[in-house]
């Protein structure tokens, strides 16, 4: 068949062999397992081990108080359950803007109490099932803070709880990230943790994270500059429009510089092993009725809008906006599952229809199913297939 040699084949091997291993340790593909929908982000001088808990009370007491809970219709026995069993999903200790600039002592018992908190968390099981720590930037002003917090939290904590993670803020060049990763190493070692056992998320709130001067895309460099480390770019509302001249007024996850940002780290990452995070809205469900009302349509919204993007998971602020963040999420997943199952099975039956999918989008499918069954949005008896079966498209 054909007249060219084995030669030909060998050579081109050789050629791109290079080029294999770089596509298979820069692009392994979606990282595996379950993303939570949302990072609660608390100050650190307001965290307990009953926190997660006391939040779910509030934002049952919210819904009591203030219904009916917009577009939730019959899924809202569905979210008092999740509120009731699982309120928050994924909890991040706030030693930066949430916490603010504080003394050297005052910092440093905030990280010994938080980290013991976390341990009491785990002890009495009501600990959420991602948790971590948002330090202070590696800039020049705040950087030594930023180690000596994250050394004491470390020194109180302990070998770190699954899911644990490090959020680093305010990135703008790629050196801060090489500079996590070596700090990572430091903390392995003086702990004797595992090799790579530490992990970080980048946040994306300045323009040079997104544009670098030379005109290249700075957040692609950092992803792969982090390697295995790094699980999570997180975009940052206001910092990053404020940086953008944009008026207080109109900043927000739906303003065009938002959609620019978040759509060069989504390029940025896809094929990777690193996960996105949509950021915040600063308008909260609190007042009378017509105040919340309308903060939860506004939010609702917004989660929505994050969702038909491909973004999965957002930022939340407060217990009150757990309803609408769950709402708007299992609407999501249900509004889609019947149509995502039954394009599934066509294409696993190879039926003839009047819609021609592709593996990508057969992946694509099972994996909004398997979102679905992940954040409480699905049960497995309303999905025609088994759990494995969808892990293997």
């Amino acid at each position: 068949m054909g007249r060219l040699g084995a030669d030909v084949y060998d050579e081109l091997d050789a050629r791109l062999a290079g080029a294999d291993a770089t596509l298979r340790q820069g692009y392994p593909g979606a990282r595996p397992g379950r993303q939570p929908v949302h990072t609660v982000y608390v100050p650190a001088d307001r965290f307990s081990a009953d926190l997660p808990q006391r939040w779910g009370a509030e934002a049952l007491a919210a819904l009591a108080e203030h219904p009916p809970l917009p577009f939730a219709g019959a899924l809202a026995g569905r979210v008092r359950a999740k509120l009731a069993r699982e309120p928050i999903e994924d909890l991040r200790i706030d030693f930066e803007d949430g916490y603010g600039d504080r003394s050297d002592d005052e910092e440093d018992d905030a990280a010994v109490a938080a980290a013991r908190a976390v341990v009491a968390a785990g002890r009495a099981g009501s600990a959420p099932p991602y948790l971590g720590i948002r330090c202070k930037s590696l800039e020049a002003g705040t950087r030594r803070r930023a180690v000596r917090t994250l050394d004491a939290f470390l020194d109180a904590l302990g070998p770190p709880p699954d899911g644990f993670v490090v959020t680093l803020p305010k990135v703008s060049v790629v050196d801060q990230v090489t500079a996590m990763v070596a700090l990572c190493v430091a903390l392995e070692r003086e702990y004797e943790l595992p090799s790579g056992r530490l992990r970080f998320e980048v946040q994306v709130e300045t323009p040079a994270a997104v544009l670098a001067a030379d005109g290249t895309a700075t957040v692609a460099r950092l992803v792969h500059a982090a390697g295995q480390r790094l699980v999570g770019l997180h975009y940052g509302t206001y910092d990053y429009s404020a940086a953008c001249g944009i008026a207080a007024a109109h900043q927000s996850l739906d303003h065009p510089v938002a959609d620019h940002a978040k759509a060069v780290m989504q390029v940025a990452v896809a094929g990777t092993a690193v996960r996105l995070s949509d950021g915040s809205t600063n308008v909260l469900p609190v007042g009378d009725t017509e105040a919340v009302q309308a903060a939860w349509r506004l939010h609702a919204g917004l989660v929505r809008r994050g969702l038909e993007r491909g973004f999965y998971q957002g930022w939340d602020l407060h217990p009150a906006q757990l309803p609408t963040r769950y709402a708007a999420t299992y609407a999501f997943f249900r509004d889609g599952a019947p149509t995502a199952a039954a394009r599934l099975d066509d294409y696993l039956r190879r039926r003839a229809t009047g819609v021609l999918d592709e593996p990508a989008t057969a992946r694509a499918l099972a994996g909004l199913l398997l979102r679905g069954l992940d954040c409480g949005a699905l049960d497995e008896a309303e999905v025609p297939f088994d759990r494995s079966t969808l892990e293997r498209r």
